[in-house]
């Protein structure tokens, strides 16, 4: 008994300490020239499943023919989405034009 508790204590603080936040990042035309970057929240629901307000990438570039689009769950965002239990998980776009 005192086995299995000593076990399953280190899954449950491998599974916190071990999580990470996601990322990618896509490349528009010829990529970011600049540095103007323009960022902006997405809003999800249930751990990511449900969509509430995305952001469109080709409205944050601004008519830009060659930027770079990356998308991740920042520290505050993950850290929101503990705090809500995964009710509410928002992510960030951040346009560099």
């Amino acid at each position: 008994m005192k086995n299995t508790f000593r076990v399953m204590t280190a899954v449950v603080a491998a599974s916190i300490l071990l999580t990470s936040c996601y990322s990618y990042t896509s490349v528009v035309g010829k990529g970011a020239i600049g540095v103007e970057k323009t960022n902006k929240w997405n809003h999800y629901f249930v751990e990511g499943l449900i969509p509430a307000s995305v952001s469109d990438s080709n409205k944050l570039a601004n008519g830009s023919e060659n930027y770079t689009v990356h998308t991740r769950q920042t520290f505050l965002n993950g850290l929101i989405s503990a705090v809500t239990f995964g009710i509410y998980t928002p992510t960030t776009t951040t346009v560099t034009k």
